[in-house]
C-alpha cells in the first residue's frame, strides 16, 4: 500500500483519536481514473479492487490493474461510439460490473457520468435525457429499461447513440434460486473468472453491443487532457416534489468521499473488503463503492442482485469476510428480524448506516447481535459525506454524529444567524464560489433559479433542518418543507417516525402535518403495517397511547391511516409531498380516527 490518498489531505487528530482537523488539495489536472486507479495499477496491478458475483453463480475478482485495463478499452469503443469529453452519457446498469469500466473510461475520456436507475419510466427518461441533453445511453438488457428507451426515442431528440450491456442474468434468471436453466443459458460459474469478462453478448436492433466491442477494442488508450474542474459527474435528485434536479459535480467530487470512506466506514485499505448494499443508479453507490475506497486502496464486494433476501446477504458476509458494512436501516432491521442463527459475521468490524431514522431498538438489536455500534451519518446528493459518527467518537443516541472538519457546517436561522444549542434550523456550508469546497456541487445544471436559491450569502443552503446540542452534535429534524408547525411548536416527522417504527405493528410509515383549525396543523402519521397486523380503531389507540408514553403529549398522532405502501420516488424515499398535497385537498384518509379527536 503505497497511502496514495495523502497526497491529497491534510489530517490531524485529537488525544482521543477523532479527527479534529480534514483538508484536501486537489492538483488543478486531477483526474480519478488517472490519478488514483492508473496510479495504484502502475505500482501494485495485482492489488485487489473488487469482488463481483451475482445470484446465477458468476464470480470476478478485480485488480486495479484489471480495472485499468478494461476501462482502457472501454475508453476506447466509447470513443469509436462518438462520445466526445463534456458529453452527458446516461448510464443504467443495476450493479453489473461494467459499470466500473465504464465510469472509469469516462472519467479518462473527459464525458459526465450520469448514473440513473433501472426503474425508470417513459415519462422518468424523457425528462432526464431532454434536461441533460443526453447523447448516448448505456443500458442493462436485464429488465425492460431497452424498451422503454426505444419507446421514448420519438420524444428525446438529442439521443445518438444506444448502447446494450448483456447484464448475465442480474439476479433475473428463470429458475432462480435454485439456478435451473443457467449452465444451459451460458450464465453462472461458466461466466466465472478471467475469460468469462464481457464474454456474453447481446443483439438488439439500433443498439451497439457492449459486450463485444470492449472485448475487440484496443487496450492502448491516449490519455485526453481534463481539468479538476471540469464536471465529471451528475445525479438526479430524488425529486420528492416535482421533477428531479440534475447535481452537477466536478472531478473533486471524487476526493471529498475521502471523508466518506476513511472518515466514517473506516474502510480497511489492507485484508478487509466493503460492502455499500446500494444499486449504481443512486449516489450512495459511488459513495461506497468507488471513489473514497479506491483512494484507499480498499476493495469492495458488488453483489448483483434482484431482490432483498437478509440470508442471502449476510452469507455474503461471512462468505467474502466483510469487514467493514453499510446500509440503510430498513436493511440492518431486515437482518435482525432474519434467522440471526444463521449469521456468523465474524469478520465484521465496523458497520455505518444513513438515510432514516436509526432507532435504539435496532441500536441495541444489532450491538447484541455483532458487539458492533452501528454509526450514523448524513449527507446529500449534493455533497460528499458532511456530518457523522466518526471513528473515535462515542455516539449520542438520535444524532447523526459532528460535522466533518473538512467543511465548515453550522445551523442557521431564516435571517442566516448560527442557530443557538437547542434551536431549529437549517443545516449550511459555508461556500465560496471562488475557493468552493471539495465535494459540494457546482450547480443544479441548466436552473439557475434553484441554484441561486440553494447556493446565497456564502452558503450552501441543504434545506434539511437540525438542531445541535452542547457537545456540537447534530439531531436532524426534517426537510425544511417536512417540518410541521403545530400549536406554536415545530415538530420533526422524523422524530416522530423513528419512535413510530418502534412498535411491532409498525413497517413503515410517513409522518405529515392535516390542516387543522385549532391547531394549524394536526400531526398525521400513514402507515403500513408488518404482516399478521390489520388495521382498526383498537391498533390505532393502542399505537396513540405507545406514543404518547414515547413522546411529549403535542407530538402524537391524532390522525392514522393505514395503507398498503407508500408513495416513494424511484430512489425509494417517500414522497410526503404526495401524502400532504391529498390531504390539503380535503382528501384526509384516517382508518380509525378518535371521534373525540376530531377537529379538537
Amino acid at each position: 500500500m503505497q497511502n496514495l490518498h495523502l497526497k491529497y489531505v491534510e489530517e490531524q487528530y485529537d488525544d482521543s483519536g477523532v479527527l479534529k482537523k480534514f483538508s484536501v488539495h486537489c492538483p488543478s489536472d486531477y483526474n480519478f481514473a488517472y490519478d488514483v486507479v492508473d496510479e495504484i495499477a502502475a505500482t501494485e496491478p495485482e492489488r485487489p479492487a473488487m469482488v463481483w458475483c451475482n445470484p446465477e453463480g458468476e464470480e470476478h475478482f478485480f485488480s486495479f490493474g484489471s480495472l485499468k485495463y478494461w476501462s482502457d478499452k472501454t475508453a476506447n469503443f466509447l470513443l469509436e461510439q462518438g462520445v466526445e469529453k463534456g458529453d452527458m452519457v446516461l448510464v443504467v446498469l443495476r450493479r453489473h460490473y461494467q459499470f466500473w469500466f465504464i465510469a472509469l473510461a469516462l472519467h479518462k475520456i473527459g464525458a459526465v457520468l450520469v448514473p440513473a436507475t433501472f426503474m425508470l419510466k417513459e415519462h422518468d427518461l424523457e425528462y432526464r435525457v431532454n434536461q441533460a441533453s443526453v447523447k448516448t445511453i448505456i443500458a442493462t438488457n436485464v429488465g425492460d429499461i431497452a424498451q422503454v428507451v426505444d419507446n421514448t426515442l420519438e420524444r428525446i431528440p438529442s439521443l445518438k447513440n444506444r448502447i446494450l450491456v448483456n447484464g448475465g442474468g442480474g439476479g433475473l434468471t428463470p429458475g432462480l434460486p435454485e439456478l435451473l436453466h443457467v449452465e444451459e443459458l451460458g450464465l453462472g460459474a461458466a461466466l466465472s473468472g478471467e475469460e468469462g469478462i464481457c464474454a456474453l453478448g447481446v443483439e438488439r436492433e439500433g443498439w451497439a453491443d457492449f459486450n463485444t466491442c470492449v472485448r475487440k477494442a484496443s487496450p492502448e488508450f491516449a490519455p485526453v487532457s481534463t481539468l479538476a474542474a471540469d464536471p465529471m459527474i451528475a445525479y438526479f435528485s430524488s425529486g420528492t416534489s416535482g421533477n428531479p434536479k440534475l447535481v452537477l459535480h466536478d472531478a473533486r467530487y471524487s476526493l471529498g468521499h475521502l471523508g466518506t470512506a476513511k472518515h466514517w466506514q473506516n474502510v480497511k485499505s489492507d485484508g478487509g473488503v466493503h460492502f455499500t448494499i446500494a444499486d449504481t443508479g443512486w449516489g450512495k453507490a459511488v459513495w461506497g463503492k468507488l471513489y473514497g475506497q479506491f483512494l484507499m486502496e480498499a476493495c469492495v464486494l458488488t453483489y448483483d442482485f434482484d431482490r432483498f433476501d437478509a440470508v442471502e446477504l449476510m452469507g455474503l458476509v461471512d462468505r467474502y469476510k466483510i469487514s467493514t458494512l453499510c446500509c440503510p436501516p430498513t436493511m440492518f432491521r431486515m437482518f435482525l428480524n432474519g434467522p440471526k442463527e444463521s449469521y456468523k459475521l465474524s469478520s465484521l468490524e465496523y458497520c455505518v448506516c444513513a438515510g432514516e431514522a436509526l432507532n435504539p431498538d435496532l441500536l441495541e438489536g444489532w450491538r447484541e447481535l455483532t458487539g458492533i455500534t452501528l454509526m450514523d451519518g448524513f449527507g446529500q446528493t449534493e455533497t460528499p459525506l458532511t456530518v457523522a459518527n466518526m471513528p473515535g467518537m462515542t455516539p449520542k443516541l438520535g444524532s447523526m454524529g459532528r460535522p466533518v472538519p473538512l467543511y465548515n457546517t453550522r445551523i442557521l436561522d431564516e435571517e442566516g444567524r448560527e442557530c443557538k444549542v437547542g434551536q431549529t434550523g437549517e443545516i449550511c456550508i459555508e461556500y465560496d464560489v471562488d475557493n468552493r469546497p471539495p465535494g459540494i456541487m457546482l450547480e443544479y445544471y441548466r436552473d439557475s433559479e434553484k441554484t441561486d436559491a440553494a447556493i446565497r450569502d456564502g452558503w450552501y443552503h441543504s434545506g434539511d433542518t437540525a438542531w445541535r446540542d452542547e457537545d456540537g452534535y447534530f439531531f436532524y429534524v426534517g426537510r425544511n418543507d417536512d417540518v410541521i408547525k403545530s400549536s406554536g411548536y415545530r415538530i420533526s416527522p422524523f422524530e416522530i417516525e423513528s419512535v413510530l417504527h418502534t412498535h411491532p405493528a409498525v413497517l413503515e410509515c410517513a409522518v405529515t402535518g392535516v390542516p387543522d383549525e385549532q391547531r394549524g396543523k394536526a400531526i398525521k402519521a400513514t402507515i403500513v403495517l408488518q404482516p399478521g397486523f390489520v388495521g382498526s380503531d383498537e391498533l390505532t389507540k393502542e399505537i396513540q397511547s405507545f406514543m404518547k408514553q414515547q413522546t411529549a403529549p403535542y407530538k402524537y398522532p391524532r390522525i392514522i391511516a393505514y395503507v398498503d405502501a407508500l408513495p416513494k420516488t424511484i430512489n425509494n424515499k417517500i414522497r410526503r409531498a404526495v401524502i400532504r398535497a391529498t390531504d390539503e385537498q380535503g382528501e384526509v384518509v384516517a382508518l380509525g380516527r378518535p371521534p373525540e379527536e376530531h377537529g379538537g
